[in-house]
């Protein structure tokens, strides 16, 4: 079925509703990208080496630094990997659109992530082997005819 007729829902989004933790990842994650908060850190890191001095350079010190980067950083990763897998499944949506709508489109390709290692292998070689197929054939097109 290809058109508007197709769409079992109305409007861009059938709900803006996004739960806390999307919210918050996708805010931390942007953030994260703001040259803001480049300079926030090498900030604190600038103040965090400036105070060694006053604490003698001690383990203490060292500690600080490297404990709240290391909390930082293991929450972050969680925080934008939800933001990441997010972005990615709406890409992939949007790309199954695409070859929903457009006739004559392999639709065995929808939901293509979903298959094995094994399964991608196998359709990844068929395509290949068009490619070689098609790049074949215009070699043969545009190569000068031999009835001269």
């Amino acid at each position: 079925m290809h058109g508007p007729e197709r769409r079992a829902w109305s409007g861009p989004m059938a709900s803006k509703k996004q739960g806390v933790f999307t919210r918050v990842a996708m805010a931390v994650s942007k953030a994260a990208g703001e040259p803001v908060t480049f300079a926030i850190a090498l900030l604190v890191v600038i103040v965090w080496a400036a105070s060694g001095p006053t604490f003698k350079f001690g383990d203490t010190w060292q500690l600080v630094i490297n404990t709240s980067t290391t909390i930082i950083t293991f929450l972050m990763v969680f925080l934008i990997q939800a933001s990441q897998n997010r972005d990615t499944e709406a890409l992939q949506i949007k790309l199954d659109e695409l070859i929903n709508a457009i006739k004559g489109t392999n639709e065995a390709l929808l939901d293509l992530e979903q298959l094995d290692e094994k399964e991608l292998d196998r359709v990844r070689k068929a395509y290949l082997e068009k490619a070689e197929a098609a790049r074949a054939r215009e070699r043969s097109d545009s190569s000068p005819s031999d009835a001269g």
